[in-house]
């Protein structure tokens, strides 16, 4: 658990690391600058991010994801992070057991991949689920991590995939 200042190691977890993780990672780093550093990855990786998770992280949020890569969660093995947030539910169902006790929660987000309809259709739907997980980091990112306990920030943490 966070017994440091910030900034603290946040993974976000999919199965496949293609849309929303790779849009958790990517808003997280914008919107934690200076109190997180984050990374994402899949139990089972795509070759590479969907094109329409990069497209809105360009051209709705002007990041540059060119260094946007999906990854295999082994690739974090025996990292001790702060807090490890799953995407979706197979991964919560799979995910691994990860070293230093950190903050588990699940905010799960419908799959942006698996949209169907026209190319605005589709991208309409990564735009939604970018805005529901930047409303998640906004909310996490003003917890007051130095004045919560343990339990309580585990509990705060777990409320936002709630809401």
């Amino acid at each position: 658990m966070t017994t440091h200042n910030p900034p603290f190691k946040i993974l976000f977890l999919c199965t496949g690391n293609s849309a929303r993780s790779i849009l958790a990672e990517y808003l997280a780093k914008s919107l934690g600058a200076g109190k997180l550093e984050a990374f994402s990855a899949g139990s089972n990786p795509k070759p590479s991010p969907h094109p329409l998770a990069l497209k809105v992280l360009e051209e709705k949020f002007r990041m540059d994801a060119s260094a946007a890569r999906s990854k295999s969660w082994d690739e974090f093995c025996g990292v001790n992070f702060d807090f490890v947030i799953t995407l979706c539910d197979s991964a919560q169902e799979s995910c691994p057991v990860w070293p230093g006790q950190p903050v588990l929660a699940h905010w799960g987000s419908p799959d942006p991949a698996a949209a169907t309809g026209t190319d605005a259709e589709r991208e309409k739907v990564f735009w939604n689920v970018a805005q529901q997980i930047k409303r998640r980091l906004e909310l996490f990112c003003s917890l007051p991590f130095e004045k919560l306990d343990a339990l309580r920030l585990e509990k705060a943490v777990r409320e936002i995939g709630e809401l």
